[in-house]
């Protein structure tokens, strides 16, 4: 019995010491796991320090800009460049950054993303506001109204036209339609003529497709009038989104829809036959009851006849296409046509002259025209009549058609 007793103390003994060891073992092995782990932490934490460092000079950088920026920019970070092309729009996340406390997170959220910041002063509070922003190729202009309807974004920016596009609005609906539809009377040479097969060609018809090409959707056209151009423009629900093709922008007009900026220059002139042209030089020439006026119904060239030619014959005819091949036949004697018009007719009939055509009767601007509470679209159309001008594609367009450059 002792001898067991003496064996089991023994045993027990020898036991602990082994668990002693296994002990010591285990925690030999957590520090040295310990060891490693702290020794990754110091070099990750090493590694934020010095991303820290980066980050904190870029957006010194970019203070430094906005100071001299108050109206607003749109930054390339990494190479503190501004783009001169592309769409803005700014991220959710860092959405409400203002001043410099808090322009580190903007910069640091750009740079894990598209690498752009975009800032403006707000002149309301003092306070300067920043996004980290996404920049989309100008010819997406869907893709980045969904997704700065994803980030809660009330508007997108077109960098190359200085341009806000709100998220909701006409342009948004356009844009998700796909297609832009342009009202147009298609009896007007050369601005806009549609041939029996119903394809539309003209300098108002490639104004059209440059529009739509810039939004980077597709386009149609819709058949107009002279007599119904402001009805079927004001129209519920609206026929087309914009009406284009010869049409002059007056007040009038403007009372009670709206008008792009000008992109034709225009004026009242005459066609009539080429062995008749020394018998009108002025207004007074014309204005004699035995030369008769032929118009048509329903346009500026009409009120123009009435308002002018009190003692003349006019003549109202339904299709203005036809008007100068029955000028040249003897239907009648003066077409009141314009300076964009005329021009063409006399190249492509010899019977016809249009001897009053560097003395335009008035001067005018022809213009898109559009329903009242478009504002969005009108601003886009004139962002793009802008670019258009600028970039020679407007001028180059009035050589093909044999039209003046006015701008």
């Amino acid at each position: 019995m002792r001898n067991m007793a003496s064996f089991v103390l023994k045993e027990t003994k020898r036991l602990g010491w082994q668990i002693q060891q296994v002990m010591l073992l285990g925690m030999a092995v957590m520090l040295f796991l310990g060891s490693c782990k702290s020794s990754s932490l110091l070099v990750s934490s090493s590694d934020v320090l010095i991303e820290q460092k980066e980050i904190s000079a870029i957006a010194d950088q970019v203070w430094a800009f906005s100071q001299t920026h108050p109206d607003g920019f749109t930054l390339e970070i990494r190479s503190m460049s501004e783009p001169k092309e592309g769409i803005a729009v700014s991220y959710a996340d860092t959405q409400n950054s203002h001043s410099r406390d808090q322009l580190d997170k903007v910069v640091g959220h750009a740079l894990q993303h598209d690498g752009y910041v975009g800032g403006w002063l707000n002149s309301e509070d003092g306070l300067y506001y920043f996004d980290s922003s996404r920049l989309f190729p100008e010819n997406a202009l869907k893709d980045a109204i969904l997704f700065g309807k994803d980030n809660g974004q009330y508007a997108v920016y077109i960098l190359s036209a200085n341009t806000e596009i709100p998220t909701d609005g006409k342009v948004a609906e356009i844009v998700n339609r796909g297609t832009i539809l342009f009202g147009t009377t298609g009896d007007y040479r050369p601005l806009s003529f549609c041939e029996p097969d119903g394809s539309y060609w003209g300098f108002g018809i490639e104004v059209a497709k440059e529009i739509a090409r810039r939004m980077g959707i597709g386009l149609d056209f819709r058949k107009t009038s002279w007599p119904t151009l402001s009805a079927d423009v004001q129209a519920e629900p609206q026929m087309f989104d914009l009406a284009i093709g010869g049409i002059t922008i007056t007040d009038a007009r403007r009372e009670t829809m709206l008008m792009s900026d000008g992109y034709l220059v225009n004026g009242k002139t005459i066609l009539c036959r080429a062995s008749e042209a020394d018998c009108y030089k002025s207004l007074a020439d014309i204005d004699k009851p035995e030369v008769r006026v032929m118009v048509n119904p329903g346009g500026l060239n009409e009120q123009f006849a009435l308002a002018n030619l009190t003692h003349s014959t006019i003549i109202v005819h339904q299709k203005n296409e036809e008007i100068p091949t029955l000028i040249a036949e003897g239907e009648a004697d003066v077409m009141i046509t314009e300076i964009t018009e005329a021009p063409y007719y006399v190249q492509t009939d010899p019977r016809l002259a249009a001897p009053l055509l560097d003395a335009p009767f008035n001067h005018g601007e022809i213009g898109i025209l559009m329903q009242k509470g478009q504002d969005d679209l009108l601003q886009l159309v004139n962002a793009i009549i802008r670019q258009m001008k600028d970039d020679g594609t407007l001028r180059t367009l009035h050589d093909k058609f044999g039209l003046v450059y006015g701008y």
